[in-house]
Protein backbone atom coordinates (compact mmCIF):
# COMPACT_ATOMS: atom_id res chain seq x y z
CA UNK A 1 0.00 0.00 0.00
CA UNK A 2 2.89 2.20 0.74
CA UNK A 3 4.08 1.62 -2.79
CA UNK A 4 0.84 3.09 -4.19
CA UNK A 5 0.49 6.07 -1.86
CA UNK A 6 3.92 7.58 -2.46
CA UNK A 7 3.52 7.83 -6.29
CA UNK A 8 -0.04 9.16 -5.87
CA UNK A 9 1.15 11.84 -3.41
CA UNK A 10 4.04 12.73 -5.75
CA UNK A 11 1.57 13.01 -8.65
CA UNK A 12 -0.76 15.26 -6.61
CA UNK A 13 2.18 17.43 -5.50
CA UNK A 14 3.37 17.70 -9.13
CA UNK A 15 -0.16 18.67 -10.29
CA UNK A 16 -0.40 21.21 -7.46
CA UNK A 17 2.99 22.71 -8.30
CA UNK A 18 1.94 22.93 -11.96
CA UNK A 19 -1.35 24.77 -11.25
CA UNK A 20 -0.02 26.93 -8.39
CA UNK A 21 3.42 27.98 -9.72
CA UNK A 22 4.35 26.81 -13.23
CA UNK A 23 1.15 27.61 -15.18
CA UNK A 24 0.69 31.17 -13.78
CA UNK A 25 4.37 31.92 -14.33
CA UNK A 26 4.29 30.53 -17.88
CA UNK A 27 1.12 32.33 -18.93
CA UNK A 28 1.87 35.51 -16.95
CA UNK A 29 5.33 36.98 -16.79
CA UNK A 30 6.92 34.64 -19.33
CA UNK A 31 4.19 35.37 -21.90
CA UNK A 32 4.63 39.12 -21.29
CA UNK A 33 8.38 38.74 -21.70
CA UNK A 34 7.92 36.81 -24.95
CA UNK A 35 5.59 39.54 -26.25
CA UNK A 36 8.12 42.22 -25.28
CA UNK A 37 10.89 40.27 -27.02
CA UNK A 38 8.74 39.98 -30.17
CA UNK A 39 8.14 43.76 -30.13
CA UNK A 40 11.85 44.38 -29.60
CA UNK A 41 12.66 42.07 -32.51
CA UNK A 42 10.26 44.03 -34.74
CA UNK A 43 11.85 47.32 -33.63
CA UNK A 44 15.32 45.88 -34.29
CA UNK A 45 14.28 44.76 -37.77
CA UNK A 46 12.81 48.22 -38.48
CA UNK A 47 15.99 49.87 -37.19
CA UNK A 48 18.11 47.64 -39.42
CA UNK A 49 15.93 48.48 -42.41
CA UNK A 50 16.14 52.19 -41.55
CA UNK A 51 19.91 51.99 -41.22
CA UNK A 52 20.23 50.23 -44.58
CA UNK A 53 17.98 52.85 -46.22
CA UNK A 54 19.97 55.64 -44.56
CA UNK A 55 23.24 54.16 -45.87
CA UNK A 56 21.75 53.86 -49.37
CA UNK A 57 20.58 57.48 -49.32
CA UNK A 58 23.91 58.68 -47.89
CA UNK A 59 25.82 56.93 -50.67
CA UNK A 60 23.42 58.36 -53.26
CA UNK A 61 23.92 61.86 -51.82
CA UNK A 62 27.69 61.39 -51.82
CA UNK A 63 27.48 60.55 -55.53
CA UNK A 64 25.87 63.94 -56.29
CA UNK A 65 28.23 66.69 -57.41
CA UNK A 66 28.75 69.18 -54.51
CA UNK A 67 28.25 72.14 -56.83
CA UNK A 68 24.83 70.77 -57.80
CA UNK A 69 23.95 70.37 -54.12
CA UNK A 70 24.96 73.98 -53.50
CA UNK A 71 22.79 75.12 -56.41
CA UNK A 72 19.88 73.08 -55.08
CA UNK A 73 20.27 74.56 -51.60
CA UNK A 74 20.17 78.04 -53.13
CA UNK A 75 17.20 77.14 -55.35
CA UNK A 76 15.13 75.64 -52.51
CA UNK A 77 16.72 76.52 -49.16
CA UNK A 78 15.80 74.84 -45.88
CA UNK A 79 14.85 78.15 -44.25
CA UNK A 80 13.16 81.35 -45.34
CA UNK A 81 16.17 83.72 -44.93
CA UNK A 82 14.13 86.89 -45.47
CA UNK A 83 17.08 89.21 -44.86
CA UNK A 84 19.28 87.58 -47.50
CA UNK A 85 16.44 87.52 -50.01
CA UNK A 86 15.59 91.19 -49.40
CA UNK A 87 19.24 92.14 -49.84
CA UNK A 88 19.39 90.15 -53.10
CA UNK A 89 16.16 91.75 -54.37
CA UNK A 90 17.41 95.21 -53.44
CA UNK A 91 20.71 94.61 -55.28
CA UNK A 92 18.81 93.27 -58.31
CA UNK A 93 16.53 96.31 -58.29
CA UNK A 94 19.52 98.66 -58.06
CA UNK A 95 21.22 96.92 -61.02
CA UNK A 96 17.95 97.11 -62.98
CA UNK A 97 17.36 100.78 -62.27
CA UNK A 98 14.35 100.29 -59.97
CA UNK A 99 14.09 101.84 -56.55
CA UNK A 100 12.45 99.61 -53.95
CA UNK A 101 10.56 101.60 -51.36
CA UNK A 102 8.68 99.02 -49.35
CA UNK A 103 8.99 95.27 -48.77
CA UNK A 104 6.43 93.50 -46.59
CA UNK A 105 5.70 89.87 -45.77
CA UNK A 106 2.10 89.07 -46.66
CA UNK A 107 0.33 86.45 -44.59
CA UNK A 108 -1.82 84.14 -46.65
CA UNK A 109 -4.00 81.83 -44.55
CA UNK A 110 -5.86 80.38 -47.51
CA UNK A 111 -2.74 79.37 -49.43
CA UNK A 112 -2.47 75.90 -50.86
CA UNK A 113 1.02 75.54 -49.41
CA UNK A 114 -0.17 75.84 -45.80
CA UNK A 115 1.06 73.06 -43.55
CA UNK A 116 -1.37 70.70 -41.89
CA UNK A 117 -0.37 69.78 -38.35
CA UNK A 118 3.08 69.78 -36.87
CA UNK A 119 5.85 67.26 -37.12
CA UNK A 120 8.81 66.29 -35.04
CA UNK A 121 12.26 67.49 -36.08
CA UNK A 122 13.78 65.06 -38.56
CA UNK A 123 10.45 63.32 -39.18
CA UNK A 124 9.31 62.76 -42.74
CA UNK A 125 6.23 64.72 -43.79
CA UNK A 126 2.90 62.95 -43.83
CA UNK A 127 1.34 62.13 -47.18
CA UNK A 128 -1.13 65.03 -46.89
CA UNK A 129 1.49 67.51 -45.63
CA UNK A 130 3.41 69.48 -48.24
CA UNK A 131 7.20 69.55 -47.64
CA UNK A 132 7.46 72.89 -49.47
CA UNK A 133 6.63 76.08 -47.60
CA UNK A 134 5.94 79.46 -49.17
CA UNK A 135 5.56 83.08 -48.18
CA UNK A 136 4.41 86.10 -50.18
CA UNK A 137 6.41 89.33 -50.31
CA UNK A 138 4.83 92.62 -51.31
CA UNK A 139 7.23 95.03 -53.06
CA UNK A 140 6.69 98.68 -53.93
CA UNK A 141 9.04 100.04 -56.59
CA UNK A 142 9.52 103.14 -58.71
CA UNK A 143 11.19 103.20 -62.12
CA UNK A 144 10.81 103.06 -65.87
CA UNK A 145 9.15 100.23 -67.76
CA UNK A 146 12.49 99.04 -69.16
CA UNK A 147 13.90 98.86 -65.61
CA UNK A 148 10.86 96.77 -64.58
CA UNK A 149 11.53 94.43 -67.50
CA UNK A 150 15.18 94.11 -66.45
CA UNK A 151 14.11 93.44 -62.83
CA UNK A 152 11.62 90.74 -63.88
CA UNK A 153 14.23 89.20 -66.17
CA UNK A 154 16.63 89.09 -63.21
CA UNK A 155 13.99 87.38 -61.06
CA UNK A 156 13.44 84.88 -63.88
CA UNK A 157 17.17 84.05 -64.01
CA UNK A 158 17.53 84.06 -60.23
CA UNK A 159 19.02 80.99 -58.58
CA UNK A 160 16.26 81.23 -55.93
CA UNK A 161 12.78 79.89 -56.72
CA UNK A 162 10.48 82.94 -56.93
CA UNK A 163 7.08 83.43 -58.55
CA UNK A 164 5.64 86.79 -59.51
CA UNK A 165 2.04 86.54 -58.33
CA UNK A 166 0.73 90.02 -59.07
CA UNK A 167 1.87 93.33 -60.59
CA UNK A 168 -0.05 96.59 -60.34
CA UNK A 169 1.24 99.53 -62.41
CA UNK A 170 0.29 103.10 -61.57
CA UNK A 171 0.70 105.40 -64.54
CA UNK A 172 2.63 108.61 -64.76
CA UNK A 173 3.09 111.42 -67.29
CA UNK A 174 6.87 111.44 -66.79
CA UNK A 175 7.54 107.82 -67.82
CA UNK A 176 8.51 106.81 -64.27
CA UNK A 177 5.91 104.41 -62.94
CA UNK A 178 5.01 103.11 -59.50
CA UNK A 179 4.81 99.33 -59.28
CA UNK A 180 3.23 97.16 -56.60
CA UNK A 181 4.32 93.51 -56.92
CA UNK A 182 3.63 90.34 -54.99
CA UNK A 183 6.33 87.67 -55.12
CA UNK A 184 6.07 84.17 -53.68
CA UNK A 185 9.22 82.53 -52.40
CA UNK A 186 9.58 78.88 -51.49
CA UNK A 187 11.66 76.89 -49.03
CA UNK A 188 12.00 73.30 -47.90
CA UNK A 189 10.36 72.63 -44.54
Amino acid sequence: MNSRILPSVALLVAIGIFFIYINPTWTGSIAETKAAIALDDQALAAASEYSAQQNTLASARAAIDPSNLTRLEIFLPDSVDNVGLILDLNALAARSGLSLSNIDVVTNDSGSMKSVGTSLPGALPAADQNPIGSVNLSLAAVGTFSSLQAFLSGIERSARLLDVQDIVVKGSETGVYTYQMTLRLYWLR
